[in-house]
């Protein structure tokens, strides 16, 4: 995993720094205090989905498609707000259920921040010190947050620190934090929004992805290329990383889509 991370991973240090340790801190306990919460943050292409599936593959013996691995959109699994009291009891049983057949289990949470506010906190007992929960021991689950929610502040910031000449390589979680609080702890669309989560500092590690350069774009054609079997051709990496919108407008120094069309873009090519 570290390994992967490092050479397939394009431009999150930070990433690779915090996952590494949530991940290697849980499993050398035999007996973990509490399971593992992790919240990733960022806007759209920087590798959330991509980190959460590696970690996931290298854990759980089919990765996404073992069994005890679980997966919830608000989108498909939580659509209407008028039924939030019936999803709780949904959400609460389901999880509780799984922890029962197996309690290293994982919890992967997508689009935290289009699910409606205070439904998330119905699985507060689960993610807590307690030793049983609803008779179920769960110390060993791995819960994952995937938002978009604090793109926009990261971005902001990240661009602030490069007009003050400090490189994205040198940024610390630290010069992140406050931002990240404020854009998804205390902002209303926000799935986390007054959530007990929050207030009783259930997340273990909050990973903040960083806006992509054009360098990290043409890493990740290059990838891409070389996944679908085709030829790496100079040319084409130009062009797709070209056609890729950046901001800010008169400097275009991040990609405003991170890596997300680099694919589908390739395919204009071939």
């Amino acid at each position: 995993l570290e390994c992967d991370l490092a050479t397939k991973l394009v431009g999150q240090p930070l990433v690779r720094q915090q996952v590494m340790k949530g991940v290697n801190d849980f499993l050398e306990k035999r007996n973990p205090e509490k399971p593992l919460v992790m919240s990733f943050h960022g806007s759209t292409g920087t590798g959330k989905t991509y980190v959460s599936s590696m970690l996931i593959h290298y854990l759980f013996q089919g990765g996404l498609q073992n069994p005890y691995v679980h997966q919830f959109s608000p989108i498909v699994h939580f659509p209407h707000a008028e039924q939030i009291e019936q999803y709780k009891e949904s959400l609460k049983s389901w999880i509780q259920g799984n922890l029962t057949k197996c309690g290293r289990s994982a919890f992967l949470f997508d689009e935290m921040d289009k699910m409606h506010p205070g439904l998330i906190d119905v699985i507060i007992p689960f993610l807590g010190p307690s030793w049983v929960v609803y008779g179920a021991n769960y110390r060993k689950a791995i819960f994952i947050f995937i938002s978009n929610a604090g793109g926009e502040q990261i971005n902001k910031m990240t661009l602030g620190l490069w007009h003050a000449h400090k490189d994205r390589e040198e940024i610390s979680l630290q010069d992140l934090e406050p931002a990240i609080s404020k854009a998804v702890f205390e902002n209303p669309q926000s799935g986390f929004w007054k959530s007990g989560i929050i207030n009783d500092h259930l997340i273990d590690f909050v990973v903040p992805f960083l806006p992509l350069k054009r360098h990290h774009v043409k890493q990740c054609v290059v990838s891409e290329l070389v996944q679908q079997g085709l030829e790496v051709h100079t040319g084409v990496i130009e062009e797709v990383a070209d056609s890729i919108p950046y901001f800010p407008e008169e400097d275009k120094i991040f990609s405003s889509t991170g890596c997300k069309t680099v694919a589908s873009r390739i395919s204009f090519f071939f």
